[in-house]
């Protein structure tokens, strides 16, 4: 066994609250210190030389992905106007190219599609090239868009770029019928922006130097970008902003919102000189989102808010009483109820179309302007179903996104009259050289159930082989995540495949701090509940152990960002309970990040995590549970692979080094290996096949850690 890099040990304190702490790896925060890159380089060797005999193994799996992968491949096309617009992908590319097509008379439907539900990949005839990412990459190693917003009249094409992986983004203006770019740019811009209905102007969204997006401005088209003015600006650095249209295009609409309250501006599109207005003044705790509407002669505001409705319900208000209008003014559309929790509202000419959480399982609800209503419903035990592109306002038919843990990402339009089902493409699964067409027939997927410490009930999706016996033989991975709010629904997955098929099962854990179950679920697994996430993951695995499915020894934790917190968490809490663990960008120094301010995101963190700096009651508990400050010197740790990105603005990569370099000096077992991308953010590598190969080799060291040859 190679040894690992000895990290210097330079001792440093940190006092909060009485307590005193001597952090000695905090030296890796410095990014520009020589030292932490010759640490960080060799790291990777190690990391290189411990992964070397799974080389053949991870080549083996990428190749897999590659053939089950439709390389040149289109997505469904969407009407907007007088164009079908889509992206594609074209084999030994990196990155999508983003098209569209004149609608003509003779079109019934998306260009492309047919009765299986495929698309051959090519591009359709009459295409135009609006932006090719891979031309825009070039030779640099990471690339991504933070915008992509065509005007109204399908003059301009808006878009952003980050070469870096700081989701630091310029913004340009593309001319699409001459394809010249405007000479001026736009640095130092945050995701999305929105056009005026003539565009005339464009707004936009630039953040501070805690990456906090809290300006929105105003851009005419022509003028020089120092011209520019500020049409708001978010004081309060718990809040961040954004920009966008109502779905009508009517309005133009500011959100300006933390993690508990929220905020809406409008301004009339066709106005965009003119002030935005506020819908509803913030109050602490409150949250609501607006949509626009014009039905059965009423023009009326769709809010969707939470005052006295811990899950949400929807309200209207007509248009001429909605400024500086509060909930008493507000009356119900879908009401609340203590099963369902509502998470949004998409507004058209003649229907709407509610998302909802209900059961762990998200589904769709069409409420026409008649009055009459139904569900979309599916068979599956567990899936997910999403809202798709809808860019038409007026549009009969409703696009939307289907999934489960064996059948492959589908799209369908529901005809809102009918509530009929059309499939208009499920992603193609090609079949290995000499091997057998995907079957989902030869799989299957359950809902289990396991106890928490406190008695909770917590869901867990599973995947497997079908006839996978249980007795404990077979290896798994237990994924979560349990933050935010943010739900981990089941969907389907081709690299999956390559453990599936070598005798691997594959489980979710939907604990709290999640979503699964309602705004609730939430409450209970955050601020000083946060243990109840991570208490919840173990009985999980637990539970996957004592029902014969796995065994701790084969049995794999995995989670990335907030979900390595999870990992690193309970890996503290219950070393035994895993034989491995994967924590990718893992916030596992919570606690001294939530400390500093200064640090991208923090303040506005302190409504997820509680305030250490200032609260010695969520210092001392934050410090009961983050993983850099718990590491067990009693019981063996599994081994560990810790993936992040040098550039990640999100958790930055001291977070893991510290993690790892404090790890291989003081805890037993291993090993302990950290692997940083060099040139890339909290997503990872941005080429499509960068992402391949990255994943490859995080599957490759699953397989021989958790079922060696």
């Amino acid at each position: 066994m190679a040894a690992p890099p000895a990290a210097a040990r330079v001792p440093a304190e940190r006092t909060h609250h009485g307590d005193t702490v001597i952090d000695e790896y905090s030296w890796l925060a410095g990014k520009e210190n020589p030292e932490t890159i010759a640490f960080l380089d060799a790291e990777n060797a190690y990391t290189e030389a411990m992964t070397a005999a799974q080389a053949p193994l991870c080549d083996t799996i990428f190749g897999e992905i590659k053939a089950r992968t439709q390389e040149t491949d289109l997505s469904v096309p969407s009407r907007k106007g007088g164009w079908w617009y889509y992206s594609r992908t074209v084999e030994g590319k990196q990155y999508a190219l983003h098209c569209r097509r004149a609608v003509r008379p003779a079109d019934t439907g998306p260009p492309g599609t047919g009765d299986d539900g495929r698309l051959d990949g090519g591009p359709l005839d009459g295409e135009e090239v609006l932006l090719d990412g891979n031309a825009l990459a070039g030779d640099g190693q990471f690339f991504s868009l933070g915008a992509f917003s065509v005007s109204p009249d399908g003059r301009l094409l808006a878009y952003s770029t980050d070469f870096a992986g700081s989701e630091r983004f310029t913004l340009r203006v593309k001319d699409l019928a001459s394809g010249e770019t405007a000479p001026d740019e736009i640095p130092g811009t945050f995701y999305g922006g929105a056009w005026s209905a003539d565009g005339s102007a464009l707004f936009y969204v630039t953040v501070d130097e805690a990456w906090r997006p809290y300006r929105v401005w105003r851009h005419l088209i022509g003028t020089p970008a120092t011209e520019d003015l500020v049409v708001f600006e978010e004081a309060d650095e718990r809040f961040w902003v954004g920009v966008g249209l109502t779905r009508s295009e009517r309005f133009l609409v500011i959100s300006a919102s933390s993690k508990l309250t929220s905020e809406v501006w409008l301004l009339d599109a066709a106005q965009p000189g003119g002030e935005f207005t506020v819908v509803a003044p913030r109050r602490q705790g409150v949250e609501y989102e607006v949509e626009h509407q014009v039905t059965a002669g009423v023009d009326r505001l769709l809010i969707l808010h939470n005052d006295h409705a811990e899950n949400f319900e929807l309200a209207q208000v007509e248009l001429a009483q909605a400024p500086l209008s509060g909930p008493a003014a507000w009356t119900p559309v879908v009401r609340h109820r203590a099963d369902t929790r509502l998470l949004g509202v998409d507004a058209f000419a003649d229907h709407l179309v509610v998302h909802l959480r209900r059961d762990g399982l998200t589904g769709l609800r069409v409420l026409r302007s008649g009055g009459s209503e139904h569900e979309i419903a599916f068979p599956e035990p567990v899936y997910r179903v999403s809202p798709g592109a809808n860019p038409e306002y007026g549009a009969r038919a409703y696009r939307l996104g289907y999934g489960s843990l064996v059948t492959p990402d589908s799209v369908y339009d529901c005809d809102t009259q009918t509530g009929d089902l059309t499939l208009l493409r499920r992603r193609p699964v090609l079949p290995l050289p000499g091997g057998a067409e995907y079957d989902p027939a030869d799989y299957e997927q359950h809902r289990l159930w396991a106890t928490a410490p406190d008695g909770t009930q917590v869901p867990i999706s599973l995947v497997c082989r079908a006839g996978t016996p249980r007795d404990g033989r077979a290896p798994f991975v237990l994924y979560g995540y349990g933050s935010y709010e943010a739900s981990i629904d089941p969907g389907f997955s081709i690299p999956r495949l390559s453990l599936l098929d070598r005798g691997f099962g594959y489980a979710i854990a939907h604990i709290r701090g999640g979503g699964e179950l309602g705004r609730r679920w939430y409450d209970h697994g955050k601020m000083l509940n946060k243990i109840n996430t991570f208490t919840d993951f173990v009985a999980c695995a637990r539970h996957l152990v004592s029902e014969g499915w796995t065994s701790p020894q084969r049995l794999v934790a995995r989670g990335g960002s907030a979900g390595g917190l999870l990992v690193g968490a309970a890996l503290n809490i219950d070393p035994g309970a895993f034989g491995a663990v994967v924590a990718q960008v893992p916030f596992v120094d919570a606690l001294t990040s939530i400390l500093d301010p200064s640090l991208p995101l923090t303040v506005t963190e302190w409504e997820e995590w509680g305030d250490p700096l200032h609260n010695p009651e969520v210092y001392r508990y934050m410090k009961s549970y983050s993983p850099y400050e718990n590491i067990r010197t009693d019981r063996d740790y599994p081994p560990v692979l810790a993936v992040t990105s040098l550039n990640d603005t999100r958790v930055l990569y001291t977070e893991p080094a510290k993690w790892i370099a404090r790890l291989q000096a003081e805890a037993p077992g291993g090993p302990f290996l950290l692997k940083t991308e060099m040139a890339a953010g909290h997503g990872g590598r941005s080429g499509r096949y960068d992402a391949w190969q990255e994943e490859a080799l995080v599957l490759a060291w699953i397989a021989a850690t958790a079922a060696p040859a």
